[in-house]
């Protein structure tokens, strides 16, 4: 096997490859990546028990043939290659990069216990790459880390016809964003559970490269674009439904500039420990911050436009708070509040008329259970 790349086209595939790779693993070979060229590509390849992925780009096939080598080691030779072409070939038990003066040589692996890479399940449709992510980055906050508890660690990822609902929740939020996609055929219906640290790399990973080919089975879902094709294995168990949750009669609504109610927040909940609450103190043209407990506290007041009550006090986790504001890309922010220690939801919208809008429907929102304010 020999080929020649460009350093950069390498060390991007390398890397976009060995995401899929596990950290820690009692099978040696599943640390290795499997690098094939012929008729003018080179194909690298890597999986673990829960996720694979395959990319192919260009190279100036010499010899062909396949070889697989120690995924991480080789992105850290990549890395650090000179700028240029790249020379590879297997010699021996070894495979060889020489660059610009510089030349390393890296065991090989044997491909005799290396499993094969699972097929792209069905293709049902595509979504543009760019909308996905964003989807993904809303909805990922509010998914949970405990790992004894693996399906609350996914995002819900359900069709029906041209709309797709992304969810996550760790049962005290509850994030969810809509958005349309493009079904290959009509009917196509589908609600599974896929891991959330998973999903929010493989939808950085595609960045904004067009429309992604979205595919799934029984046991995982896939995804295809511009040579590179990546599958991950569904989480078992179902998410709650939101539907019901997500209903908020009679709430009184609190709307304020996102940006400035980021900062606040950040600034009053520096002295916000043990796990004490952020109070918002909502009144008809303003709302307070409040945080701290006898010796160290901290204030600050905004502008704030509140409906349906003189006047309301809610308490948040404050990290729960920066996460629900920081997910949003709105420069709006909509609380509707059901009271202390009920639900809340918040909402981001483009203009304050827009959130004021009693019949509006917004893609993205993000549910919080809110505490009881300190007295």
């Amino acid at each position: 096997m020999e080929f020649r790349i460009e350093r950069s086209a390498l060390t991007d595939a390398v890397a976009w490859a060995a995401r899929v790779l596990p950290t820690r693993s009692t099978v040696p070979v599943l640390g290795g990546l499997l690098l094939e060229a012929a008729d003018g590509r080179l194909r690298i390849s890597g999986l673990d028990y829960e996720a694979s992925a395959c990319i192919e780009v260009e190279a100036e096939t010499v010899r062909a043939g396949k070889v697989l080598v120690m995924g991480r080691r080789l992105l850290d030779v990549c890395r650090v290659l000179p700028e240029g072409a790249v020379e590879c070939a297997v010699e021996g038990s070894r495979f060889s990069l020489t660059s610009g003066g510089a030349r390393f040589g890296l065991s090989v692996l044997p491909f005799d216990d290396y499993p094969a890479l699972p097929p792209l399940p069905e293709v049902l449709g595509v979504v543009d790459a760019e909308e996905f992510a964003a989807a993904v980055a809303h909805v990922a906050v509010a998914a949970g880390r405990d790992d004894t508890l693996p399906t609350l660690t996914g995002i819900r990822l359900a069709l029906d016809g041209d709309t797709m609902t992304l969810a996550a929740t760790d049962r005290y939020r509850f994030a969810v964003r809509v958005l349309t996609w493009k079904p290959g055929q009509d009917g196509v219906s589908a609600d599974v559970v896929v891991s959330a640290r998973r999903l929010t790399e493989i939808a950085r990973s595609f960045g904004r490269a067009g429309m992604v080919r979205l595919a799934w089975d029984a046991g995982s879902v896939g995804f295809e674009l511009a040579g590179m094709r990546t599958t991950v294995r569904l989480l078992d168990g179902r998410l709650p439904r939101h539907d019901k949750l997500f209903a908020t009669p009679d709430a009184a609504r609190a709307i304020t500039d996102r940006a400035p109610l980021v900062e606040a927040v950040k600034r009053v909940a520096v002295v916000a420990e043990g796990g004490s609450p952020l109070q918002l103190a909502f009144s008809g043209d303003s709302v307070l911050l409040q945080a701290g407990y006898e010796d160290d506290v901290a204030s600050q007041r905004l502008p704030a436009a509140l409906e349906g009550s003189d006047g309301l006090t809610v308490a948040f986790n404050p990290s729960y708070l920066m996460d629900a504001l920081a997910s949003f890309d709105a420069p709006v922010i909509r609380f509707e509040l059901m009271g202390p220690g009920q639900r809340a939801m918040v909402t981001g919208w483009g203009a304050r008329k827009d959130a004021a809008d009693e019949a509006a429907r917004p893609t993205h929102q993000h549910l919080l259970m809110s505490a009881r304010p300190l007295v």
